[in-house]
């Protein structure tokens, strides 16, 4: 019996992560969190004509993050893939710990067609901070190193030429347990790439199930130019027919950035409108209408850069600013220090005017006046 030539390769991260918190409302006075998280990605070529691909996450938390996790699950906590719940977790003593698989699919390449099939990632949009096209994978700015959700699905793509891609896509139904198919997604999106600018253009289908007997429609475009100023405009409209959708389906980001200083000063801002059906709202979780990210990044050297963020809801009122450290202690190896302080009128006034991204959000008994964490990141 012959063995197949193949080429394995194997590499991944390791978080160290450890937590201060000054709580608000019902939470405790001061409380603190400890967690290890490991990435482990694995990739087999057979030849140059397919591939594998597998990643899987393991988990150790105790203190404020085994709270999060046991109370609302990762991804409510915007910090790990929408699969990783309270119930994937075994509670010990010390700590709670978990497996997930985070990544499980194949790759077939042709000269100008490949396909990809299994757990894998569908991206789409070049939003940098809301993305509203990316609505398998929803961003959120408060959480910048959550991991990107996968889905179970496939996709075919068609490369007429090299700056051209055309994409056929599905996904299973949301509903893992769906034997129907009710739900299930189908689209199409085309990549056009020149010297200074990009252009996508996407729509899916999600077919009729239960809250939508008409199916689900998105169409989105997204475009970015790379000219003196970095340009950005991502949108996305969500049809629902038997909703009546009319503009609060729109989730549409424009947003710039510009380096100065050869480059050791990098300033970016990128404004959202979010409707209230729209895909940054019912899968972001943004309750607001309208938002404003701001922020700006230095670096002192190659190794150490420091950033301060501003994120802004204008119709509460609410804001919280985030500020942040990268230092490389060595090659492989990075601190990073973050600390984020919610805002809004209740907090300087006591008017009863509290805001999403203030210490207690409405509707909310818990929240926190001050998080602090720190991160030792190594990377194999």
């Amino acid at each position: 019996m012959s063995s197949l030539p193949a080429q394995m390769t194997v590499s991944g991260l390791l978080d160290s992560s450890v937590s201060l918190r000054a709580g608000a409302g019902d939470a405790p006075d001061f409380s603190y969190g400890v967690e290890e998280y490991a990435n482990l990605r694995m990739q087999a070529k057979l030849k140059d004509r397919a591939a594998f691909y597998g990643a899987v996450n393991f988990i150790a938390a105790a203190g404020d993050y085994a709270a999060t996790v046991s109370q609302m699950g990762y991804y409510a906590a915007m910090k790990y893939p929408a699969n990783v719940n309270s119930s994937s977790f075994v509670a010990d003593d010390n700590y709670i710990a978990g497996i997930e698989l985070e990544r499980l699919y194949f790759r077939l390449n042709g000269e100008y067609i490949s396909f990809d099939g299994g757990l894998l990632r569908l991206p789409f949009g070049y939003g940098q901070v809301w993305g509203p096209s990316d609505f398998l994978n929803p961003k959120n700015p408060l959480a910048p190193d959550a991991r990107p959700r996968a889905v179970l699905g496939a996709g075919l793509s068609w490369y007429p030429v090299d700056s051209l891609k055309l994409l056929s896509f599905g996904a299973a139904p949301r509903n893992p347990f769906a034997q129907s198919g009710k739900g299930g997604l189908v689209g199409l999106s085309m990549d056009q790439h020149w010297d200074k600018a990009s252009l996508q253009v996407l729509y899916a289908f999600e077919s009729p199930h239960d809250g939508s007997n008409q199916g689900i429609h998105r169409a989105g475009m997204s475009v970015k130019a790379d000219l003196e100023l970095g340009l950005l405009m991502d949108a996305l409209y969500t049809y629902n027919g038997e909703a009546g959708t009319k503009l609060d389906g729109l989730s549409l980001s424009i947003g710039a950035d510009y380096s100065f200083f050869d480059g050791n000063l990098i300033v970016l801002a990128e404004y959202l409108y979010n409707g209230t059906t729209s895909s940054t709202s019912r899968n972001g979780g943004f309750s607001n209408e309208h938002y404003l990210y701001s922020g700006l990044t230095w670096r002192f050297n190659d190794f150490t850069n420091a950033s301060i963020a501003l994120i802004s809801g204008f119709n509460d009122i609410s804001f919280t600013p985030i500020v942040s450290v990268n230092h490389d202690l060595f090659q492989g190896a990075t601190l990073t220090v973050t600390a984020q302080v919610p805002l809004d009128r209740d907090l300087f006034s006591g008017d009863g005017n509290r805001g999403e991204l203030g210490p207690v959000p409405p509707g909310g008994t818990k929240g926190r006046y001050f998080d602090f964490s720190a991160k030792i990141r190594l990377r194999f």
